[in-house]
């Protein structure tokens, strides 16, 4: 079974397990030791809420919580609800609470509850006399025509990428195991069909699966699990071949980010389709026809079938049920084309042990973040032996990687700060291994 489970049921079309579960009982020799000093939770105010919208009172999922001024964010679960933890010295302070599309909302530090903060925020809609009289009327086919333009407005030469993946497990709210890495993305073509290749540079973790009691629970995949939700490369991952007539499109507003004017495409699949596949809001340029975000989750109504797609390996006495999937892609752009910015996936789920009477909940979340970009001018692809396998656990693979002068001041994980400060410091790090004469990274 490899990271892409294929159908697991007659006439089930291919849908992209991006997260597989490993679940194995946890032997002494399996445990492992911080590899890095976690700040303590006494040293923090918590803050605890759910952010929705102000009209249909729906969750928003992958909002965002930041410290103005500071690099001190988090973001919503796919329940809207929030942990914001604020060190205890800063005692005032201004929260700005935004979302793709809405209108963000500026918040006192002082006005905030320990926990029950209730915030809604509202949609940006722009006027309908800003909408050009020559936009397409059918949703469905503005988003094919999207998706066959992607060799005329994302990149079409091979690009070396830069990147910073973080993935996290936490049972309920508590920290389990962090890894981080810095990889070099070989990426083709948005117009070919090579996939792309992926070479490990630097990893570090942090790891206490004494958490988990009896379980120990590992993340397949890495980096690939947020870079096949790059929609643009890999459309077959969420609108397989001939499975867009599966969906529902429908022109949900239009908005402006950036001063691009953007259409909202709601997609949804027919209530007549029973397969698990996605609903979700596509984020498209008008002017350029370019999927510029998405955010969209994964239908696990039928449990049976989503445990199916996501656990790999688990006790015979352990159920493990999937409560939510989301996924989150942004796209940047440069010189009138288009690539892969950003990504985020969020895995939450239960752990039901057959002689137990209480369940534990855990979440796994991966996002990667481009730092930088050179056009990969003779097409060079790593060795073989070098490149990432789609079956890797970062976990286990960062030993190897690990490099305390490489992290330099950096040397704490730091869960709680967001990942463009952690960009922002390995850039750094990148500029000074360079001028040492290190390798690898552009």
């Amino acid at each position: 079974m490899n990271l892409f489970a294929k159908s697991l049921f007659k006439g089930i079309r291919l849908v992209p397990t991006l997260l597989i579960l490993l679940v194995w009982m946890l032997c002494p020799t399996d445990s492992m030791a911080f590899q890095a000093v976690q700040v303590e939770d006494n040293a923090f105010n918590q803050y605890k809420g759910e952010i929705r919208d102000a009209s249909s009172k729906k969750p928003l999922v992958f909002a965002t919580l930041s410290v103005e001024g500071t690099n001190i964010s988090t973001i919503t679960n796919t329940e809207g609800n929030f942990l914001l933890k604020i060190p205890k010295e800063m005692t005032d302070g201004t929260i700005v609470v935004s979302f793709l599309g809405y209108k963000s909302k500026n918040i006192s530090l002082a006005d905030l509850k320990p926990s029950k903060n209730k915030i809604t925020l509202v949609v940006s809609v722009t006027e309908l006399s800003e909408v050009n009289i020559n936009a397409p009327k059918d949703a469905a086919a503005l988003v094919r025509e999207t998706l066959a333009r992607k060799g005329d407005n994302y990149f079409d030469d091979p690009t070396l990428m830069t990147a910073f993946y973080r993935e996290t497990i936490k049972k309920r709210r508590k920290n389990v195991s962090l890894s981080e890495a810095v990889v070099n993305i070989y990426k083709s073509p948005y117009s070919s069909l090579r996939k792309d290749a992926v070479e490990l540079y630097r990893a570090r973790k942090s790891t206490d699966y004494s958490k988990l009691d009896t379980v120990a629970l590992k993340l397949q995949g890495g980096p690939f699990n947020t870079l096949y939700v790059d929609i643009m490369k890999y459309p077959e991952y969420i609108f397989a071949e001939g499975s867009i007539q599966d969906y529902q499109f429908t022109f949900s507003r239009s908005t402006r980010i950036n001063d691009k004017l953007i259409y909202v495409i709601k997609f949804n699949q027919w209530e007549s389709i029973k397969e698990p596949l996605y609903q979700g809001e596509l984020f498209i340029d008008v002017e350029n026809r370019t999927l510029t975000s998405a955010i969209y989750t994964l239908n696990i109504t039928d449990k049976y079938r989503a445990a199916r797609l996501f656990v790999r390996k688990k006790p015979a006495k352990v159920d493990v049920w999937p409560t939510e999937v989301a996924y989150r892609v942004d796209y940047r752009e440069k010189g009138g084309k288009w690539y892969y910015g950003y990504s985020n996936v969020l895995l939450e789920f239960k752990v039901d042990w057959e002689d137990k009477l209480f369940n534990s909940v855990y979440s796994m979340t991966a996002e990667m973040a481009v730092t930088d970009w050179e056009k990969n001018v003779d097409g060079q692809l790593p060795k073989v032996r070098e490149r990432l396998k789609k079956s890797i656990i970062l976990s286990d693979e960062a030993v190897g990687f690990s490099d305390p002068d490489f992290w330099g001041e950096y040397n704490i994980i730091e869960p709680e700060k967001s990942i463009e400060s952690a960009i922002k410091k390995i850039q750094r790090q990148l500029r000074r291994a360079r001028s040492k004469g290190g390798s690898a990274a552009p």
